[in-house]
């Protein structure tokens, strides 16, 4: 498949504890900015570059109670450096020992592909947030299939202009959910999705679409081979049966998406607040890329006496987690 643009580096680190790990993404987000407040990974996880990169650059997942980080493009080399240095993790109530990191960086891990590859999610993909689930609720079933297979394409053409890549085709998808009935999301009312889908576009391991991705939502799987702790190209063309497809499937079997599809999404500025005023909602993960033009009406009051989001002022500083984790 044809697309312009710079290679695109990518890397997974796993890091092995001496403990399992049951912590959250912030939890540990929020360790790693305390002890290495003087590397170059913090503004990449406490919301510094949240106007800059609408994307996130570094991701912190826990899966079998492990640590995983993922880095694309700018990410890449503060997560090499982090885990370098990584030794004692500090949680207050427990301390883990870092036994060792496996790190594998890739540089062309990310781009459109002539074939589809099939993808597990293994964390739910929220694909859902409060406009694009009125719209879905009003659908029928066969409907509702077409229009998350259309917002899963809008998905991986935002992440495709988000790195520079400029598409020359269209991005083709095809869901396979558990469930039709999206599962609800804290909140702000997000809807969020498990099962598998097939795209011609080769996603790094472990990397996050969709909504909630700095919560660790969304991480995926590449099932040509899904024994292998990295891949590369050779996997793709030794994998065969039902692993990979080798020729796009029928077009009318697929929904094709092209970048004329996918409007800009909007970039959320921070504002500033005066003095001992709170900032509410300052940060948002809601990417808006099927975005509407016609403003919210009535949107859901907050309740007064819940918890701030982490989306909220104060979002991952290292002040915020000790407030809300420590325990």
């Amino acid at each position: 498949m044809e697309y312009s643009g710079p290679p695109i580096r990518t890397t997974i680190a796993r890091i092995i504890t001496d403990k399992p790990v049951r912590k959250t993404p912030y939890q540990v987000k929020g360790v790693f900015m305390r002890q290495y407040s003087d590397l170059e990974i913090v503004p990449m996880m406490d919301g510094t570059y949240r106007n800059r990169f609408l994307y996130p650059r570094v991701q912190i997942k826990i899966l079998n109670e492990q640590i995983y980080m993922v880095g694309i493009n700018e990410g890449v080399d503060p997560i090499i450096e982090l885990t370098e240095r990584l030794d004692i993790l500090d949680f207050g109530n427990i301390t883990f020992q870092v036994f060792d990191t496996e790190v594998d960086t890739k540089d062309d891990q990310f781009r459109p592909v002539g074939r589809l590859i099939r993808y597990r999610l293994l964390t739910p993909w929220v694909a859902l947030n409060q406009m694009t689930g009125s719209r879905y609720r009003i659908l029928n079933n066969m409907e509702r299939i077409g229009f998350l297979n259309r917002l899963l394409g809008q998905n991986i053409v935002f992440l495709a202009r988000e790195m520079g890549i400029e598409l020359q085709e269209k991005i083709f998808t095809k869901v396979n959910l558990t469930s039709l009935f999206p599962k609800p999301v804290d909140e702000r009312n997000w809807g969020a999705f498990s099962g598998e889908f097939r795209t011609n576009f080769l996603l790094p391991n472990y990397l996050g679409i969709g909504n909630g991705i700095t919560r660790g939502y969304g991480a995926v799987y590449g099932m040509f081979n899904p024994k292998s702790f990295s891949f590369d190209e050779g996997s793709l063309e030794d994998a065969g049966g039902d692993e990979l497809e080798s020729t796009l499937l029928a077009e009318s079997d697929l929904e094709g998406v092209s970048v004329e599809d996918v409007p800009k999404p909007k970039r959320h500025k921070v504002k500033r607040s005066k003095p001992k005023k709170s900032t509410k909602k300052v940060l948002s993960e809601e990417f808006e890329i099927e975005e509407d033009k016609q403003p919210v009406t009535n949107p859901p009051k907050r309740v007064k006496k819940e918890k701030k989001s982490p989306e909220e002022n104060k979002f991952n500083s290292p002040e915020f987690h000790k407030m809300q984790h420590e325990l």
